[in-house]
């Protein structure tokens, strides 16, 4: 099957991506290798971007691909990491995001039902 829309939320340990329509679904977890601990300093938090695992990025870019609209979301920063590590190693993906969104920690089935109200509601599901 043939699935135009994908929403991918993630964080610094794990990845959920799913590509959608109307009626059907696939999800798949993808997780990072990286052992980093998250290291503050004065109270803030050390560089997420410095820390992340290029291999953990590029597997998810390598998932969503395929998707013509793309959705990232997630809890805090990494979605920004993977969105500046896609305008920068994988452009032609960077192109079909249709918007970054701030998401806490769903489970598949609420971030499909999020996923498909959002593609609902721009007028851009399939």
């Amino acid at each position: 099957m043939s699935f135009n829309h994908v929403v991918v939320w993630l964080d610094q340990a794990e990845a959920h991506v799913i590509h959608f329509t109307r009626d059907a679904a696939e999800a798949e977890v993808i997780k990072t290798a990286s052992v980093h601990a998250r290291h503050k300093k004065a109270g803030v938090d050390a560089s997420i971007e410095s820390e992340q695992d290029p291999d953990y990025l590029n597997e998810i870019a390598a998932a969503i691909a395929a998707a013509q609209e793309i959705l990232v979301v997630g809890p805090g920063q990494e979605k920004l990491v993977f969105i500046k590590h896609l305008e920068k190693q994988h452009p032609a993906v960077a192109d079909k995001v249709v918007s970054v969104e701030t998401v806490d920690h769903p489970n598949d089935g609420q971030l499909l039902a999020y996923a498909r109200k959002y593609f609902v509601k721009e007028g851009i599901m399939h």
